[in-house]
């Protein structure tokens, strides 16, 4: 991941580590998440002026700089849009890795000033390029065009004014995330962009507000300190086509997002759940380093049929920890089928984590927090049947594997 080598590693308090580690949150750590994320986005548009130097992004760069200096909250909220941070990263790589497949799009900045501009509220006049029909504007929603090509936009014409040629994103319950379902961002490249859902009517839009409103309202009823973290750290949600392969998925360029497919309420909660612990991870290995292990798939955790590096290993453990967690909690609260799920995930996570923890890449900071799993994990009870039998076919497999 590009930003591995260029985002400031500030360090994180004792008691946040082991909060987080524990797959807790509360409102100091998510302040402390939202800030670094904030810190990532302007560091990148730093390495981005840097690379395109002066030309016709200039003014792109002052209005965005005015817009910031005029009302720095509302921009705040359009850099932090999950697509801004996956746009910028696939932008720098494409300016640095000359075997790119794709030009470097470096038009998106003109949307992302025009955004910020309005949020803000300043007047301004852009010609804007965009290769489709929509043009997107992060945080916003899109304006759609007659044909592709230039398009002149200015402060009177944008999404939330009345006009018919402006696409507004929705926004899931009076202070919920966004559901973007317009920004050619909302799916990371290189995935298949085709996994994401089309453009929704109000009739789809409809159905989102009651899934997402049905999730939030059985999580508050399992565990309502996950409900109040999703609540406080979701700014997005992302529909994927019913024919997508994944069920979700998060993006570490975009990690206060989740990518989910139509689902149940409680499968739905429990995506979200799982989604949302991938985030915080990458929030978190963006502010310390956690471990100083190679990106080597040698590692096997009984989730996945292929090897992993150790970071996925950790990320999947971290993800299905909660997941054991929850479902222990929808068990004792009496959902049906809830206690085989639980001893699945259970004995899973109980395979690989004694391994996790003893990994000799465990910096001190990471050493934290997978010691906070390890008690997490250890509070649950007595391990279920099967895990000793997955520990060791992990291992065994793992022995076999190229280092």
């Amino acid at each position: 991941m590009l930003t591995a080598a260029v985002a400031p590693r500030i360090g994180v308090p004792l008691p946040a580590l082991r909060l987080l580690g524990g797959g807790g949150h509360d409102e100091a750590t998510g302040t402390l998440l939202r800030t670094a994320e904030h810190s990532k986005r302007l560091l990148l548009l730093a390495l981005l002026r840097t690379r395109l130097g002066d030309g016709p992004a200039t003014d792109h760069w002052a209005l965005i700089e005015a817009a910031q200096r005029t009302a720095p909250e509302p921009v705040r909220e359009v850099l932090l849009h999950p697509t801004v941070g996956t746009w910028a990263e696939e932008t720098l790589r494409r300016l640095t890795d000359p075997r790119a497949a794709l030009p470097p799009d470096t038009a998106r900045l003109g949307a992302l000033a025009a955004a910020a501009a309005l949020r803000a509220g300043l007047p301004f006049t852009l010609t804007l390029h965009s290769p489709g029909r929509l043009l997107s504007l992060p945080s916003l929603g899109a304006l759609r065009r007659p044909a592709p090509g230039p398009v002149r936009v200015d402060d009177t014409r944008w999404p939330g004014r009345p006009d018919a040629a402006a696409l507004t994103l929705h926004r899931l319950g009076p202070a919920g995330p966004l559901l973007d379902d317009l920004d050619p961002y909302r799916v990371p490249p290189p995935t298949d962009r085709t996994r994401a859902a089309r453009r929704l009517g109000p009739q789809g839009r409809a159905q989102w507000d009651a899934r997402y409103g049905a999730a939030l309202e059985v999580l508050r009823r399992i565990d309502d300190r996950r409900a109040r973290e999703i609540t406080a750290l979701l700014r997005c949600v992302v529909p994927l086509a019913r024919t997508s392969r994944s069920a979700s998925a998060t993006a570490p360029a975009a990690h206060s997002a989740v990518l989910v497919r139509p689902c149940p309420p409680l499968h739905l909660a429990a995506a979200l759940v799982h989604e949302v612990q991938h985030g915080k991870l990458a929030a978190l290995s963006d502010l310390v380093r956690l471990h100083t292990a190679d990106t080597t798939a040698r590692h096997w955790a009984p989730w996945r049929p292929d090897p992993r590096p150790f970071d996925g290993l950790l990320h999947g453990t971290y993800a299905h920890l909660a997941l054991a967690d929850l479902w222990q909690r929808a068990a004792l609260a009496g959902v049906p089928g809830a206690w085989p799920r639980h001893a699945r995930y259970r004995a899973q996570v109980a395979a690989v984590l004694p391994d996790v923890h003893r990994a000799p890449e465990l910096t001190r900071a990471g050493q934290e927090f997978v010691t906070a799993m390890t008690e997490t994990e250890q509070a649950m009870g007595e391990h279920p049947p099967g895990a000793g039998l997955w520990r060791e076919a992990c291992r065994a497999v793992r022995a076999t594997a190229p280092t």
